[in-house]
């Protein structure tokens, strides 16, 4: 049946349930005269009369009332239906899976949804943390979180933190025996603590930049992980020399835990964005974790 005969019988619905031409034609949004054409195209098209009109009544026939008794609860099934699937876009409720670093995570993500969670006990969040360029799409997360020159330009990415400043640090115990760098090609004979990288499989090659000249190093050392919080136990350790984020750092080399290296080589990064695919059918959970989670300068 093509789509025009269902709006025939929705008309059809209408009229038998008002029994009047006016009001069914009021509550579709049509005029009479559109309305009784289309009564008349599906009598045509079923071979029987389906409304008995008068000056004065409408009311249906034998057929009519059989088909109105049939049709009745099956429309109304649908809307019911329907209603239940509105209602389930419009409530925050649902499972939202997010991809992040370890450290967007940990400083920006949890702050944030802790916050947030509980003024929402129906959405859930589930949140797995590494650093490859995970593709969103193909593994069926709702969120990615990368800095903002690792998202892809056909997603759509809001920035949910300030750019980010990378530093290399050791522990004085490490210093202590090991004369500490000068250069960017002395890291090559360090002890340095890796981070591997799942998407390619092989390591992070350390960035820097002193504002004209950009360099890739590729270190060697003992220990390779595959996140932040970890280098930074094992550079506490005294293990050797750590590429992390400089925020995170910071508290240990205030407290004389840890020292900077080559600070006049650390760079600084796009800040985090949440990048998702497309606004297009977006859930309202999904809305609302986007919203939790946008950067404010507030913040």
């Amino acid at each position: 049946m093509s789509r025009d005969s269902y709006n025939d019988l929705l008309a059809f619905l209408a009229v038998a349930r008002e029994r009047s031409f006016t009001r069914a034609a009021a509550q579709l949004g049509v005029s009479q005269s559109a309305l009784s054409h289309t009564i008349r195209a599906l009598e045509t098209r079923l071979g029987v009369r389906l409304l008995t009109r008068t000056t004065r009544s409408v009311a249906p026939t034998e057929a009519g009332e059989s088909l109105f008794n049939s049709l009745a609860p099956r429309f109304e099934e649908i809307d019911a239906d329907l209603a239940a699937i509105l209602e389930l876009r419009d409530k925050p409720r649902g499972t939202i899976r997010i991809t992040a670093t370890d450290y967007a995570a940990n400083t920006i993500l949890w702050p944030r949804l802790l916050k947030f969670l509980p003024q929402y006990p129906e959405i859930k969040v589930e949140i797995m943390t590494d650093y490859g360029l995970t593709d969103i799409v193909a593994e069926r997360y709702d969120i990615g979180v990368r800095l903002g020159d690792q998202v892809a330009k056909d997603m759509i990415a809001l920035r949910i933190a300030p750019d980010m400043r990378m530093a290399i640090v050791g522990s004085p115990t490490y210093l202590n025996q090991h004369s500490a760098p000068t250069t960017p090609q002395e890291l090559t004979r360090h002890n340095c603590i890796n981070l591997r990288l799942p998407t390619h499989g092989g390591c992070y090659a350390w960035e820097l930049s002193n504002g004209e000249t950009e360099l890739q190093v590729r270190v060697e050392g003992q220990l390779t992980f595959n996140g932040a919080y970890q280098m930074l136990e094992a550079a506490l350790a005294g293990f050797g020399l750590a590429y992390i984020p400089e925020d995170l750092a910071r508290p240990y080399v205030a407290s004389g835990r840890l020292q900077w290296v080559l600070e006049e080589w650390f760079p600084t990064f796009p800040g985090f964005h949440i990048y998702y695919p497309s606004r297009r059918q977006s859930s309202r959970a999904l809305s609302l974790v986007v919203d939790a989670l946008r950067y404010s300068q507030n913040l």
